[in-house]
C-alpha cells in the first residue's frame, strides 16, 4: 500500500502540479534545469512536462528569455478560483456583516492583468457613490486595492510597474507621477492598509485592507467606497479596524469548505 501511495504521488499529474506550484512560489523566472534540480526530476522529464504546461498556457517563458514564469491561463484560472472562493455563503456573510456594521458598501477585489477586478460586493441602504459590482474593473494606481497590491511587490518589481503603468489622470487628485506614487506605496507597505482621496472618481473616497493566506501571501483586498460628502477622507480611518477584523475572519476561513458557521463574533 505504501509503495502504491508513493507511485501515485509520482504520477505525471503530480509532477506537473509540483512544477506549477514551484514556479508560482518563486519571485524570479526559472530555467528548466533549476526546476528539475529543485524537484529532483530527471532533466528530460522536466523538459517534457514543462513543454506540456507551456502548450496549455499554464507557464510561459519570461519575455526575451528561456526562463519560465506562470502563464496567462494559470493567472486567469487563479483569479476565477479566488473569486469563486469568496462568493460562498460563508464568506459573503462576512462581507454582509461588515457592510452592515459600518453602514457602507463593501467589496472584495483581486488583481488580474494589472487591473483590479471585483469579485463580490454588498450594498447597503445608502446606495450613493461608486458601485463596485462583481465583474467591475478599475486601475491599480488610483484604487486602494491596487495600491495594496503594488505596495507588497518586491522593491524592483514595484518600481518597474510604477514606471510602466499608464498612470491616467482621472481626477485632479489622481497620483500620476511614478515617484510620488512609489513614495505613497512605501507608506502603505509599512502601514498595511490604503486610502484613496477622490483619485478615481470625483466625490468618492475609499480604503482597503489586505486579505492574506495562512502563509501571509496576499489573496485579495476588502474595501469600502463612499461619497466624500458623507464621509470625509480623514474619517475613513474609523473603517480600518472593522475591515481588518472581517479580513482576518475571511483569511481564517479561506481554506475551509464548511459553509455552516457562526459570524456572531463579528456583529456589534
Amino acid at each position: 500500500m505504501a509503495d502504491e501511495l508513493h507511485r501515485s504521488r509520482d504520477a505525471p499529474l503530480d509532477r506537473a502540479l509540483a512544477i506549477l506550484t514551484f514556479v508560482a512560489e518563486q519571485r524570479k523566472a526559472l530555467s528548466a534545469a533549476e526546476i528539475a534540480s529543485a524537484l529532483a526530476l530527471p532533466l528530460p522529464t522536466a523538459h517534457r512536462l514543462i513543454g506540456n504546461l507551456e502548450d496549455r498556457g499554464l507557464i510561459q517563458k519570461a519575455l526575451g528569455t528561456k526562463r519560465y514564469v506562470v502563464g496567462s491561463t494559470l493567472v486567469t484560472l487563479s483569479a476565477k478560483t479566488i473569486g469563486a472562493a469568496f462568493r460562498t455563503v460563508r464568506r459573503h456573510a462576512v462581507l454582509s456583516a461588515v457592510a452592515d456594521r459600518i453602514g457602507e458598501q463593501c467589496e472584495i477585489g483581486i488583481v488580474r492583468d494589472n487591473a483590479v477586478a471585483y469579485v463580490d460586493s454588498v450594498q447597503t441602504k445608502q446606495q450613493q457613490g461608486l458601485q463596485f459590482n462583481p465583474g467591475s474593473a478599475a486601475p491599480l494606481h488610483c484604487t486602494s486595492t491596487g495600491k495594496i497590491y503594488m505596495s507588497r511587490l518586491p522593491t524592483k518589481v514595484r518600481q518597474r510597474l510604477a514606471h510602466s503603468l499608464p498612470l491616467a489622470q482621472y481626477t485632479p487628485t489622481t497620483i500620476a507621477d511614478p515617484k510620488t506614487l512609489l513614495a505613497q506605496l512605501d507608506v502603505i507597505r509599512r502601514r498595511g492598509w490604503a486610502k484613496t482621496n477622490e483619485e478615481y472618481v470625483l466625490g468618492v473616497v475609499g480604503c482597503a485592507v489586505p486579505i492574506v493566506s495562512p502563509k501571509g501571501d496576499l489573496i485579495a483586498c476588502l474595501g469600502v467606497s463612499v461619497p466624500s460628502a458623507r464621509v470625509g477622507f480623514e474619517d475613513l480611518d474609523a473603517f480600518i479596524e472593522p475591515l481588518q477584523e472581517a479580513a482576518a475572519l475571511l483569511s481564517s476561513t479561506i481554506l475551509q469548505d464548511n459553509d455552516d458557521f457562526d459570524n456572531s463574533q463579528f456583529s456589534e
